[in-house]
């Protein structure tokens, strides 16, 4: 800190440099702001109050993904969303006998994510058995050359890919929904920022090569910003030497983690993954229209989102209203640089987002959806 000492009538006077004086105004502003976001955050938390729904007196075998990061967090939110919708739940790791712990559980109904995992061996005896089964797949479209094989073992289908509804259906499934995730209000929750969290744009998530295009695409105008991106692969970027600084390279954050940097930044960029990526198993190349998880978490957290524009956004949020879309670099850049110069939009999209998450988009309205389906 720069100061300048001068002496009148003897005595010590300190004066402040400018830069001090500035840093404090836009310090004070950026409190003021963080802090008018977390009260209004709080206030539309308070005045929808929190949604109870009726507890079902079913009991759910539920069968975890038995994957690493991401599925752990997915198998919690969804344990949770069970436990408000459900009388009893109890779960299980498709490496145990799942047959086992339905002869000595006797669930109203086994509820598998992924599936990938389970031998379709113990699915086909829990049919034979009695036991109605269900699978939600996490991953539509990106490994329909596995999941076509696994959907028809089972009793019931969720999907979080609308075009996969017809794929299912198909092949023989009779029962198949059009299922999304949706935001754990547990992890994703408006929340104050450290510092160290705060950025202008940030983006959270594995380079996929159009990823990589996009933001090699508009590198230097994220090099002049607070610019964060995390992930696998982000060493394939054309431009990786200009924002070498702004990148975290080869992690898996964590959903506490994720949440934080949500919250820290001023607007958070959601690019879907690619239908035709080298690491998928779609040999049909069968195309995306809907949302990703991270579409809800980004919105749980009161922070401004723009998405990649698909079909199935609209059906969710209201775009220029609850959500901002973009469909090229150029298109990004300007909104980018639209709503970091215009706060008060910003934020009241942002706050209308917070908003519908809480009132549509939580796991407890997705569990209680898919009771409805399964036992009414």
């Amino acid at each position: 800190m720069s100061v300048k000492t001068v002496r009148k009538s003897g005595k010590p006077v300190v004066t402040w440099h400018k830069g001090f004086e500035a840093g404090s105004r836009d310090g004070s502003v950026a409190g003021w702001n963080e802090g008018y976001r977390i009260g209004r955050s709080n206030g539309i938390y308070t005045q929808l109050g929190e949604r109870l729904f009726p507890i079902r007196p079913y009991k759910v075998l539920y069968v975890t993904a038995g994957i690493g990061d991401p599925y752990p967090a997915l198998d919690q939110a969804i344990i949770e969303g069970l436990r408000s919708v459900v009388s009893e739940v109890v779960s299980v790791s498709p490496a145990e006998s799942v047959v086992a712990a339905a002869t000595l559980y006797m669930p109203d109904i086994v509820l598998v994510l992924n599936g990938v995992i389970l031998p379709l061996e113990q699915v086909d005896e829990l049919r034979q058995r009695g036991f109605r089964t269900a699978v939600w797949f996490t991953d539509d479209p990106y490994y329909t050359d596995w999941t076509i094989g696994i959907a028809p073992h089972y009793d019931y289908v969720f999907t979080l890919e609308l075009n996969c509804v017809s794929l299912y259906q198909s092949i023989g499934c009779t029962n198949v929904y059009y299922f999304p995730f949706a935001v754990n209000t547990k992890a994703f929750y408006p929340c104050a920022a450290q510092l160290s969290f705060q950025t202008d744009i940030c983006f959270i998530g594995t380079a996929f090569w159009n990823r990589v295009w996009y933001v090699d695409q508009i590198a230097h105008y994220l090099k002049g910003k607070r610019t964060l991106l995390s992930g696998w692969w982000w060493d394939r970027l054309q431009q990786y030497q200009l924002l070498s600084s702004s990148i975290r390279l080869g992690n898996w954050m964590t959903p506490e983690d994720t949440s934080r940097y949500y919250n820290g930044a001023k607007i958070v960029i959601n690019l879907h993954r690619p239908v035709d990526d080298e690491t998928n198993n779609n040999s049909m190349l069968l195309q995306a229209c809907s949302v990703n998880p991270r579409t809800f978490e980004i919105n749980g957290c009161s922070t401004l989102q723009l998405v990649d524009l698909r079909s199935e956004v609209s059906q969710m949020y209201v775009p220029n209203q609850e959500i901002v879309t973009y469909s090229s670099p150029e298109e990004l850049v300007y909104q980018l640089d639209y709503y970091l110069t215009h706060e008060e939009e910003r934020r009241e999209i942002a706050f209308k987002a917070y908003n519908r998450t809480l009132r549509q988009h939580t796991y407890a309205h997705r569990l209680d959806q898919m009771m409805s389906i399964l036992f009414e």
